[in-house]
């Protein structure tokens, strides 16, 4: 026979944790009969603090930078009611509420909140550390980003870390922790070359052979939940003796071609890490739907990259870090550096007519730390030849439109979310501005404040 505390437990009367039963208090839908107030329930069906109830606040903007039309207006009021923008206008077009509360930003620059299209929340992990530290840590990394103004963040693939990054993005989106919006990729997809073996690794990446693996992984990936599919069709690069760039080509064409379209067909989206060669022009070819990096991008394939909607996210400053520069140096005795070829790519798109160039930094605790990502509008600007106001537009409408969220976030409209921040200059005059963030709001909640107090 059963004890009784198994069957009290099977019956859902006491619930066991930590190894120790302890008597229901009250679970959703019942009386709370435990500690304190009715208390609200959280994803594990344990008690947790209710949400505040929503209120109304109203942000007077000295200078609000206009993400759509690539402009800097001025006098603005922004209308938020819980979680959402209610209005925008003028002074005087806009009527402000009775009983909101006040934010004077009169003397500020008000953005959107900014999207990082390229990050790493999570680190690889060092031998012997947890699955638990890993996580923490990430917590860590997501909250950087979002105090330092990046509100959205697409995540390409959890360093070994498995899915994770979905709990991470599930945490967030059900309030257990502050971070920015997340779309994830995942484990990401690699190619195993013939003849060598890849000892498996659930964590890792999924390793495929053939068209037929090819597109189980990807079916794989998504029925998990990744938001996006990560593909690797290019690798590392090396300088010949007359300087001749070279570039490693990965899958096979059809096997990429096989990986886009099932993702396609499943209505997810590709993004493909590639430096040059032969693994970018497939890229292109093959329709990834975003080309990250591609150092060797030429106009050619600059033009068909707009013939096929196809969006470029260099990330600028994660491969022109002085570490870069030591090591072709040390490859070539100085003569070759790919900082000076990868600007100049960026550069190109940047003249290319139709070019959706985004935002994303690669921020992954290695080289380059978390929140400060601003340092790739400064990159774009100062080495990408875009203007400023398209460097910001980069990191807000661009990443929005091709993650699909530009009905809810990427500017500061009626009916988005209430994710704004403010800057105390004009980044459109000094992009450096993006990198002394002092005030952000997500979801109409304030997550700094160094303006205002």
């Amino acid at each position: 026979m059963r004890s009784i505390v198994a069957m009290l437990v099977a019956a859902g009367s006491l619930c066991a944790v930590g190894g120790a039963v302890h008597a229901q208090a009250g679970g959703p839908g019942a009386p709370w009969r435990g500690a304190g107030p009715q208390p609200c329930f959280g994803i594990d069906a344990f008690a947790t603090q209710c949400a505040a109830p929503p209120r109304t606040i109203v942000i007077r903007a000295g200078r609000l930078f206009d993400s759509n039309g690539g402009r800097v207006l001025t006098d603005r009021v922004i209308v938020i009611r819980g979680d959402r923008i209610t209005d925008i206008g003028t002074a005087e077009q806009t009527k402000v509420p009775e009983n909101a509360q006040i934010i004077d930003l009169s003397d500020a620059t008000v953005l959107p909140g900014l999207i990082d299209a390229h990050t790493h929340m999570f680190n690889t992990p060092r031998p012997g550390m947890s699955r638990e530290l890993s996580t923490l840590i990430a917590v860590q990394n997501v909250q950087a980003d979002l105090r330092a103004g990046f509100t959205s963040i697409r995540d390409m693939s959890s360093h070994d870390n498995g899915y994770a990054d979905i709990d991470i993005r599930e945490a967030i989106d059900k309030g257990l922790i502050d971070g920015p919006r997340a779309q994830v990729s995942t484990r990401g997809i690699r190619w195993e070359e013939p003849g060598y073996s890849v000892p498996p690794n659930p964590l890792g990446p999924a390793i495929v052979r053939d068209v037929d693996e090819a597109r189980a992984a990807v079916r794989d990936q998504i029925g998990h939940g990744a938001d996006w599919i990560k593909l690797f069709p290019g690798g590392a690069y090396s300088f010949t003796q007359d300087g001749t760039a070279q570039y490693v080509t990965t899958y096979p064409l059809a096997v990429l071609q096989a990986l886009i379209d099932e993702t396609h067909k499943l209505g997810h989206k590709t993004a493909c890490h590639v430096f040059g060669g032969e693994g970018l022009k497939n890229a292109i070819v093959a329709g990834c739907d975003t080309v990250e990096h591609a150092f060797g991008l030429d106009q050619e394939q600059a033009k068909l990259m707009v013939q096929k909607g196809l969006y470029y996210d260099p990330t600028l400053q994660r491969y022109i870090e002085p570490y870069m520069d030591d090591n072709d140096d040390k490859s070539t005795g100085g003569k070759y550096r790919m900082s000076t070829i990868f600007a100049g790519a960026v550069t190109l798109a940047s003249k290319t007519q139709g070019m959706k160039i985004m935002m994303g930094s690669g921020a992954d605790g290695a080289t380059y730390v978390h929140g400060t990502q601003a340092l790739d509008f400064e990159a774009l600007v100062k080495r990408g030849g875009l203007t400023p106001a398209r460097a910001i537009q980069a990191g807000t409408v661009i990443n929005a439109e091709i993650m699909g969220v530009k009905d809810r976030v990427g500017s500061i409209d009626r009916g988005k979310f209430a994710d704004v921040i403010a800057v105390a200059g004009d980044p459109v005059a000094d992009i450096t501005e993006l990198k002394r963030v002092k005030f952000v709001m997500k979801g109409g909640k304030i997550i700094r404040d160094e303006l205002t107090h």
